[in-house]
Parts: C-alpha cells; structure tokens; sequence
C-alpha cells in the first residue's frame, strides 16, 4: 500500500486534485499554482525521507472564513505538502468508500448533497416525519487521534502508512505566525480530512443501518426519521451515547 500512495498515477490523481481546488498557499508559501513545479525540483528529496521515516509533515496554517451566522470557520491550508495526502485519499478512497452505507453522502464519489436531500423528502413522503437532528460540535476540531487511528488501522496494515497519517494529524497549526501543538482534531481544508471523516463517523451508520433506520448523513451533519416523538426522543438518546461514548465526539 505504501508504493500505491507514490505511484505516478496516483500523485499525478493527487496533483490535479490540489490544483483544481485552488487553495490557499500553507506555511511554506508554495501555491497550489506553483505546486507542479514544486514537485519536479524537490519531490525526490521528500520521497526519500518518507521511505527512511524521517518525514516531518509541516504544520497547517490555520485560515478563517466568516460564517452565514455570523461566525467563523477554520480551515487548513497544506501548501506543498497537500500532495502527500492527498495521494493518501486516490489510496485509501477505495479501499474504505465501497463498505460505507449508501446513505452517507459528504465527500464520496458520484454521491451529494442534493442526493441526500431527495432521500430525506422521499422518506417523509413515507410518513416518518419525526426528525433527529444530530449536530456534532466542532467536529473536526474534537476528532479522537487515537479513536481515529484505531478505524483506520482495521482496513490498513501498513505501518508506515498509519505513522505518516498520525504524523499529518499531529503537525499542529500555524495561526498568527505561532505554531500550536494539537492532540484532537483533523484539519478542515487538508484533502485527506474529509475520508478521514467518514471513517470516524461509519462507526454511527454501521448501527443506525444495521437497525434498519431511515436517515442521511453528509459530513457531520445527520438526520434520523422516525414516525413517532417516543421513537426520537429513543434514537436521539442511543445516537448521543454511540458518539459521545464510544467516539468521544460531543
């Protein structure tokens, strides 16, 4: 799995994929513009330091972008280093993608947002109109390294490969030109970060589906339909103790 991640087709997969989201430039400077050329003059320097162990990813700066409510978000930007995860995710997409349930939507081939809205209509139509909604707080920022690792770890054998992604998770942040240190949370905006969520979070739809109920999920948001206030006042209650308990999410 480890030369998958560095194999030309996928590192050029990788590549395209930074360059079409035209990202903020990371600590380093280096443009997703400038990413190509990059590559080309130093990626034999970094390909040998992966394969010793020696790579040290850089940290994320750390980007906010206002909010419809008025709030703020944070967001990740890698720089040059977005082209090692992200040939990470070209790897790990199929191997995880094929066993998630058909009704997680967020940041999965062929599927959307749109998608899952035609799902939640199609299911009220069918009488369940009662409503959880599950609203996980500041999910990407409370993210459980080691809750995380543990479910990457049951698909994915390859040490080096584990280490290299505990060690993106670990780099910390760049914010006001201070690095932070962090011991939670996967960086909004890195291209790993949205597989890797829905590998935290199939932990919820495993059950939920194997229960037999109606929801969807897209990223952390998530609805549950139900056809009674008794039925959601129970699945709000079992769906709080799986995410808080089990991956001490809030």
């Amino acid at each position: 799995m480890w030369e998958q991640v560095f194999a030309p087709a996928n590192l050029a997969v990788a590549l395209g994929r930074v360059e079409r989201n035209r990202g903020a430039a990371g600590v380093d400077g280096v443009s997703a513009q400038e990413l190509r050329n990059w590559c080309r003059d130093n990626w034999a320097g970094v390909r040998e330091a992966l394969d010793a162990g020696t790579y040290r990813p850089m940290p994320v700066r750390q980007v906010m972008i206002p909010k419809p409510d008025g709030g703020q978000r944070k967001l990740g930007a890698d720089g040059a280093g977005s082209v090692d995860p992200a040939g990470d995710r070209a790897v790990l997409t199929p191997v995880f993608d094929p066993g998630f349930v058909p009704v997680s939507y967020g940041f999965r081939p062929g599927k959307s947002a749109h998608d899952a809205v035609k799902v939640a209509r199609l299911v009220i139509e069918q009488g369940y109109r009662w409503v959880v909604e599950v609203d996980l707080d500041a999910f990407f920022d409370r993210v459980n390294h080691d809750v995380l690792m543990a479910r990457v770890a049951r698909k994915v054998n390859d040490k080096r490969l584990l280490k290299l992604i505990r060690r993106y998770l670990e780099a910390g942040i760049m914010a006001d030109g201070v690095r932070q240190a962090v011991s939670q949370g996967t960086p909004q905006g890195s291209p790993l970060s949205p597989l890797l969520s829905n590998i935290m979070l199939d932990d919820f739809d495993q059950e939920f589906w194997a229960r037999g109920h109606r929801f969807v999920r897209y990223a952390d948001d998530i609805r549950v339909f139900v056809k009674s206030k008794r039925a959601a006042e129970r699945v709000l209650e079992q769906g709080t103790r799986l995410l808080e308990q089990r991956l001490k999410l809030r």
